[in-house]
């Protein structure tokens, strides 16, 4: 009984406590997009080499919403080659 209610009390706590950080982050994200944020970004190529990047919140934005139209205009198969046919000795080659 006191274990169902106490797992009653977490459960009710946590939609609030998602809510309320999630409000705390939109916050923080319109204050000042100016601020400067710097973050370790990994090395391509190393599990253990990180590169410091400083750059504004509306910097930081911008350059994630990039990363996602490139992920997206990836997975979608549009970089494929196109092959253009050419005539070597009679015969079409890309």
């Amino acid at each position: 009984m006191h274990v169902r209610l106490f797992l009653l009390a977490i459960a009710a706590m946590i939609p609030t406590a998602a809510t309320s950080a999630a409000d705390e982050t939109q916050t923080k994200a319109n204050s000042d997009q100016n601020e400067k944020i710097c973050e370790n970004v990994p090395q391509i190529g190393s599990r253990l080499s990180k590169k410091r990047v400083c750059a504004t919140r509306a910097e930081w934005a911008e350059r994630r919403l990039q990363d996602r139209k490139d992920a997206e205009y990836i997975q979608k198969g549009i970089t494929t080659a196109i092959c253009t046919a050419v005539k070597t000795n009679g015969a079409s080659t890309c």
